[in-house]
């Protein structure tokens, strides 16, 4: 990261920590949970930063970043907002994993005059009706083998009971993550995962309200977006990348067949072809 300028946002409750490399138009990175540490998109900045200038920030709830809330989807959308204006982009395209994906069609429904364009990778939930948000949990843990399951079960209830420890915490995280990907062969390392349980629920509880003002605004067609979804993934693309993408006339929806939730893992180059093709567009 030494070839990164660090900054800092003042916004409520605090501040927001982000990196900012590359050289080209203008893309910021909205990683997913809510309340998940933003490193494991590392991966998507080294794919974009050859073509473009990519600036990622810590969402709030972990550090650097303030700790304190509002944990809401509103405050969300301004902290987003916060950032690109604090580093003087007239305009950016979003582009947002997971929740983050999520987040980006929020943003694009509220704030479309601080956009080039969004991109919404494997959105979760989607915007319309409960966006899959049921089918993809059930369909997670169905991929995980008997064991597993049993296991993860008696975490979630220690979790949910305020008991879990930070280490049975990550083993709950290492039961789920082959259950994300096409090929559970070939599933690369889990990367360093930290999570705000505060924060993703508090804002899942969000989620599904306020949808049909998102969707009419998207509806107008005033954002051009896309969305790219791994054909592979537990999330639902039907319900939640297609849904979301049939509600405007100014979105394209691209699935990638053999890619899971993670996209960039099993198909390299594939986030960076959708940044480009909004861009052209825009």
């Amino acid at each position: 990261m030494s070839d990164r300028e660090v900054f800092t946002v003042e916004v409520a409750g605090g501040s927001l920590a982000g990196w900012v490399t590359g050289d080209g138009p203008r893309v910021i990175l909205l990683h997913g949970g809510p309340g998940l540490s933003y490193a494991y998109m590392e991966p998507v900045v080294e794919e974009l930063q050859s073509h473009f200038r990519v600036a990622t920030f810590q969402q709030r709830g972990l550090a650097p970043s303030t700790r304190e809330g509002p944990f809401t989807i509103a405050q969300a959308i301004d902290d987003v907002a916060s950032v690109i204006t604090a580093l003087d982009w007239p305009r950016a395209l979003v582009v947002g994993h997971s929740w983050g994906g999520h987040l980006a069609l929020r943003f694009a429904a509220a704030r479309p005059e601080l956009l080039l364009a969004v991109l919404a990778i494997d959105p979760g939930p989607g915007i319309v009706g409960d966006g899959g948000r049921a089918a993809f949990e059930a369909e997670l843990i169905a991929r995980v083998p008997k064991d597993g399951r049993d296991r993860f079960r008696v975490l979630e209830e220690r979790e949910k009971a305020g008991e879990a420890t930070p280490g049975e915490g990550l083993e709950a995280q290492q039961i789920l993550w082959g259950a994300y990907f096409a090929n559970p062969e070939n599933v690369p390392p889990l990367p360093p995962l930290q999570i705000a349980t505060e924060v993703f629920e508090s804002l899942m509880a969000e989620v599904g309200a306020g949808t049909d003002e998102v969707v009419a605004a998207l509806s107008t067609g005033a954002v051009r977006y896309g969305v790219v979804a791994g054909a592979a993934s537990p999330m639902p693309w039907g319900q939640a990348a297609r849904a979301s993408v049939e509600v405007s006339p100014n979105a394209f929806l691209h699935v990638i067949t053999g890619a899971g939730h993670f996209v960039w893992y099993e198909s390299p180059g594939a986030v960076r072809s959708a940044v480009q093709r909004l861009i052209a567009s825009a």
